[in-house]
């Protein structure tokens, strides 16, 4: 017969037993009751795409002219409006004209001086001839008017050459544009003493149209380009070009224009060259020095995957991982590896199969083994709709 003491346990052990199984049977109805999850996922079909590579570039001008003074003198007027577009030969300065106009009359009068002289000499010759011939004078005498003939001959040759360059100084006055191009601002003004012992700078000529844009790119997309190129599977232009496009501010300005070469070396610290793409550029939209996205084809992938990159989520390894979802609806996560980027997606190179779902949106909340209810991108907005 039980003691008083069990009876006592037994009372007080029945009752917690009871609310013990009550607690796990509302556990278990409410885990019964709570909804699935839904996860809106992406069913993976492999298309062919061009792929493309998109990065940072600069513009820089086609040509660039420093113009500067050549003679030294006065800065008497600036002929030109900053910032408009200049043709070559245009007119853009005067330097005071008055010491060089003084320095070509003296050469004119130097020059005069050897003509002088070179008539003196040809009438001691023509006089001395027929009396060395009748052994009238001495043969040095006659040797020295030849002598002095040549002479004079060469004095004028140099008062020629003096009197030439006296007039290109006297041209060089008259300060013209070199190129055709956008001139900035004046770096001298009116009154401005230039030409002191150096060639002063005194503006600035780039050439806008067509235009620059250099950018580094990776020598292994720059072998893809080439082998892209080489079989057909990039468009050229006529000229063999590959094509390139560059992109600029918020507002997506877009311009088309064709590859010119690239660098002679690569960098060892980064393993990249440096390309430049010309672009036309007849609106001066692009000025030197403007940062824009250059992008360039780099062939046709038969097979191309992306996903969404906040599709991609990477741990303390730096590995990237996806999350999928098998047959029974239970999430698995995926390593991958990553190829370019296009706009907001990644191209994924191996790591996925075609008609496998991967969960692309709020991969967070999702953990491998869970289950969740799949949702396609065109079922979501179905219901959104509704």
């Amino acid at each position: 017969m039980p003691s008083p003491r069990h009876l006592l346990r037994l009372s007080i052990l029945i009752p917690l037993a009871a609310l013990a199984l009550l607690g796990c049977q509302q556990e278990s109805n409410s885990a019964k009751d709570r909804p699935v999850p839904k996860a809106q996922v992406q069913i993976i079909e492999p298309a062919a795409h061009m792929l493309t590579g998109d990065l940072p570039g600069r513009i820089e001008p086609a040509r660039t002219a420093e113009v500067r003074a050549r003679v030294p003198g006065i800065v008497l007027e600036r002929l030109f409006e900053e910032g408009a577009d200049v043709q070559a030969g245009d007119i853009l300065f005067r330097i005071d004209p008055a010491p060089l106009e003084a320095a070509v009359a003296q050469a004119r009068g130097a020059l005069s001086r050897a003509e002088a002289s070179i008539y003196q000499a040809d009438s001691l010759v023509r006089r001395y001839e027929p009396l060395a011939e009748a052994r009238a004078i001495s043969q040095q005498e006659y040797d020295n008017a030849i002598a002095a003939q040549k002479s004079a001959q060469a004095e004028k040759l140099s008062a020629q050459a003096a009197l030439e360059t006296a007039r290109l100084n006297l041209e060089y006055a008259t300060v013209r544009a070199p190129i055709n191009g956008r001139i900035g601002r004046a770096l001298v003004t009116e009154g401005a003493l230039v030409g002191q012992g150096e060639a002063t700078p005194m503006a600035r000529i780039q050439q806008l149209d067509p235009i620059y844009a250099d950018f580094t790119q990776s020598v292994d997309d720059l072998l893809r380009l080439r082998a892209a190129a080489a079989e057909g599977r990039i468009e050229v232009q006529e000229d063999g070009a590959a094509r390139v496009r560059i992109t600029l501010g918020q507002d997506g300005y877009s311009q088309e224009g064709r590859l010119l070469f690239s660098d002679v070396s690569v960098d060892p610290s980064t393993g990249q060259v440096t390309l430049r793409a010309e672009l036309p550029n007849p609106d001066a939209v692009l000025l030197p020095g403007m940062y824009v996205r250059v992008e360039t084809e780099l062939g046709m992938e038969p097979d191309a995957v992306f996903v969404p990159q906040r599709a991609v989520r990477r741990g303390t390894d730096s590995i990237p991982r996806v999350l999928i979802v098998d047959e029974e609806n239970t999430v698995q996560e995926r390593t991958v590896t990553l190829g370019v980027m296009r706009g907001s997606e990644w191209q994924v190179l191996s790591g996925l199969e075609q008609g496998e779902r991967v969960i692309v949106d709020g991969v967070a909340k999702f953990q491998p083994g869970g289950t969740v209810e799949p949702v396609t991108a065109n079922q979501s907005q179905d219901g959104a709709g509704e």
